[in-house]
């Protein structure tokens, strides 16, 4: 009997605390704001530090709805059209869809991929409604292309690229009309051991060009770094001056069909990135390419993938990119990592420090 009253106690205790658990997460996740005081922001003080970094401000963000390895939030509607609201409040003025697909799960109902893979079909077009929300804010939106997961990586480049010719044509035909529809991104993420996938830049990415009147066309490759899982397995990461070298053989190959280029800026140690940044820089100028940076907002030093990054190492990424002479900066990615309606509530504060230095 005892046993059972203690097990109840137990249960009763456990019910509260989760009870007051949710209860603590839905009003903090949805207003970032604390339950211990109701006073203004503003009557605190900020204790900054007297040479604190500048940085450079963050433009542009990728919207990652077709996810590789972050959960979804499952929003709808209303819930994205309030974080495009939260982006443009911090300045963010360009969307790029990472990926039109990944796999068998596809961001809209595209027929050209639909009728050529065995596909799940989505109940929503993702494709559709973030256009329509890129026009009601004033934002350029750029699409992804689809990664089929498999045949890029198993080299059957020709596979990759014909796929993906067909998409962008269905795509400039249905979405094309869009006035924020301005640009492309080429969505196969590569690095030293796919650098054969400059073939499928250069096709894919002329390919766009010349079906929507030479509209822009993005990559965002990686630097094979010490926080590449690859070199985290045992394989050697690359010096500066190796990732020069066969980087600048890369961007030959993909000249004149790849307008803006941004590093992933992750997967190096904080104090490395400023000399891969000036190289980056130097080898866009070389071939005529926009040089941007894509300023991961999580951290890849935690344990756990992946949550919100610190403050302190996101205005360090973005100091080191505003003093290599970056044109712009992207993140990967606000609606998870940064947004004030994340999931994570880390990531609302991480906007609030953002547009407090920002003074946005």
């Amino acid at each position: 009997m005892n046993q059972r009253r203690n097990f109840l106690k137990t249960l009763t205790a456990t019910a509260a605390l989760l009870a007051g658990n949710r209860l603590f997460a839905s009003t903090g996740a949805s207003q970032h704001t604390s339950l211990l005081s109701t006073d203004p922001p503003e009557d605190y003080p900020e204790f900054l530090t007297p040479e604190m970094a500048r940085g450079m401000r963050i433009k542009a963000t990728f919207l990652d709805e077709i996810s590789w390895d972050i959960p979804h939030q499952n929003w709808g509607t209303r819930e994205w059209d309030q974080d495009f609201n939260a982006m443009k409040k911090m300045g963010i003025n360009t969307v790029v869809l990472i990926r039109a697909g990944l796999g068998k799960w596809i961001a809209a109902p595209f027929r050209s991929l639909l009728s050529r893979e065995d596909l799940y079909y989505p109940p929503v077009d993702l494709v559709e409604m973030f256009l329509t929300l890129a026009d009601k804010y004033g934002m350029q939106f750029y699409f992804g292309m689809y990664d089929s997961g498999i045949y890029w990586q198993q080299g059957l480049f020709q596979r990759e690229i014909d796929l993906n010719r067909y998409l962008i044509d269905e795509v400039w035909k249905t979405y094309g009309h869009h006035p924020s529809f301005r640009g492309w991104y080429l969505s196969q993420e590569i690095s030293r051991r796919t650098k054969n996938m400059s073939k499928i830049y250069a096709e894919m990415g002329r390919h766009a060009k010349q079906i929507s009147d030479n509209l822009p066309t993005m990559v965002s490759p990686y630097i094979h770094g010490v926080k590449t899982d690859q070199v985290m397995a045992g394989d050697q990461p690359l010096s500066v001056q190796e990732h020069e070298e066969e980087w600048n053989e890369i961007l030959g190959n993909v000249a004149g069909v790849v307008d803006i280029m941004a590093f992933q800026d992750g997967q190096v140690d904080y104090h490395e990135l400023y000399e891969y940044l000036v190289i980056n820089k130097k080898l866009a100028d070389r071939y005529g390419i926009r040089c941007w940076t894509n300023i991961e907002s999580f951290d890849r030093d935690m344990p756990i993938r992946f949550l919100p990054i610190k403050w302190e190492k996101l205005l360090f990424k973005l100091e080191a990119a505003r003093k290599a002479g970056m044109e712009e900066a992207i993140t990967f990615e606000f609606s998870h990592f940064m947004s004030p309606h994340s999931a994570y509530l880390q990531a609302g504060h991480l906007y609030n420090r953002y547009c407090q230095h920002f003074n946005l």
